[in-house]
């Protein structure tokens, strides 16, 4: 019976050293998941965010990790489907035991993953979604942008400056846009300015084609699109034929590439899209600086609005887990906190009220011949 309780305990004595080692890499290394559309609708969107991030994560881990402990981020493409991104952060808390979630894009996908059994047992804080739905959200989420309604509020601003009051707006009816269609009818009465026309997205060509061309011929001095990527395309392209030089506003979330791909890239001239995020072209900021440094060191690709959201995201979340404190989730520390954040020239509020951190918004021009001049 010797050689068998030898052998027992050697193997016992192999498998508590394996674990010893699985246990010490596992607390030398922060596991950081996120589900997010890389291959769908919105992946070039995602793809640049992932990049943002990716390259910060990089710079923290060549100079030895948080604390001694190295960044291991997880990302899996849920192709912009609600259920497939559930399922991905189901096996991200699950299997990989992630430590902290960043959302994904969009109202559908975020509130999919709110409602999966492993995040709602989790107590995890759901970290900087890109969600451009007036829908509020509780404290289990914690949004890095600000919110849609800000955007909008400052495309107002920015052409009630001008001295513009008429205008239009081309609308994807949807239940994820009738919020911001109800909030800019209100907010065209509330600055005394007049709504020159409706274009409907989603309905027949034919009807389409109608409201553009009465759309075009009321003269409007900007039209605001309250629509998706593919709509807001679907709408130049159509209204490009009839006035091809009346300003045509869009949001932050508008895929650009995509965009000009079912508009044409002609059809882009004349349109302005509302900004998160400062020039990432620029270098006036410690942190802008950084950005390009470090995509030029990592990655070696274009700098994006979407690269430089990305990196600030993921500088964010390495101050929140720096300063954290046993017992508290360190997201919801950071939420909470009254002072300012200095990510290097860039600012940052938190808001306990709305569950953001930043305000900031500018205004880009996408120019002749392609890109965007902010």
């Amino acid at each position: 019976m010797f050689p068998f309780f030898r052998l027992w305990f050697l193997c016992l004595s192999l498998f508590c050293s394996i674990f010893s080692v699985q246990a010490q890499a596992q607390g030398n290394t922060i596991v950081i998941g996120q589900a997010i559309d890389l291959s769908g609708p919105n992946g070039s969107i995602g793809r640049d965010y992932v990049a943002g991030i990716t390259t910060y994560f990089d710079s923290i881990n060549v100079n030895g990790g948080i604390g001694g402990r190295r960044i291991k981020y997880l990302v899996r493409d849920d192709q912009g489907i609600p259920a497939v991104s559930a399922q991905a952060i189901n096996d991200l808390l699950e299997k990989d035991k992630a430590e902290f979630l960043i959302g994904g894009i969009g109202a559908a996908v975020t509130d999919a993953v709110l409602t999966t059994p492993k995040f709602v047992q989790s107590g995890q804080t759901l970290f900087a979604p890109l969600v451009a739905s007036t829908k509020t959200y509780n404290s289990r989420v914690l949004f890095w942008r600000p919110s849609p309604e800000q955007e909008m509020q400052y495309i107002f601003s920015y052409f009630d400056k001008l001295g513009i009051k008429s205008v239009g707006i081309a609308y994807q009816e949807n239940s994820l846009n009738q919020d911001m269609y109800h909030y800019v009818v209100a907010e065209l009465k509330k600055r005394n300015m007049l709504m020159s026309g409706l274009v409907r997205i989603g309905g027949s060509a034919g009807d389409m084609e109608r409201e553009s061309a009465v759309l075009a011929k009321s003269s409007p001095g900007i039209v605001i699109a309250i629509a998706d990527t593919l709509g807001t395309g679907t709408f130049l392209k159509e209204f490009r034929k009839q006035a091809p030089r009346t300003f045509v506003a869009g949001m932050s979330l508008i895929n650009l590439e995509r965009l000009a791909e079912v508009a044409g890239p002609k059809a882009l001239e004349w349109t302005v899209f509302s900004q998160v995020v400062p020039n990432p072209q620029s270098k006036k900021t410690v942190i802008q600086m950084d950005h390009s440094n470090m995509m030029k060191k990592f990655r070696d690709e274009d700098l994006s609005s979407l690269t430089f959201e990305g990196f600030m995201v993921a500088k964010t979340l390495v101050k929140a887990i720096q300063a954290g404190k046993p017992g508290r989730d360190p997201l919801q520390s950071l939420a909470t906190q009254k002072n300012l954040i200095d990510l290097g020239g860039v600012t940052l509020a938190p808001s306990e009220a709305t569950h953001r951190m930043s305000n900031f918004v500018d205004m880009a021009l996408f120019r002749k011949g392609g890109g965007l001049l902010f």
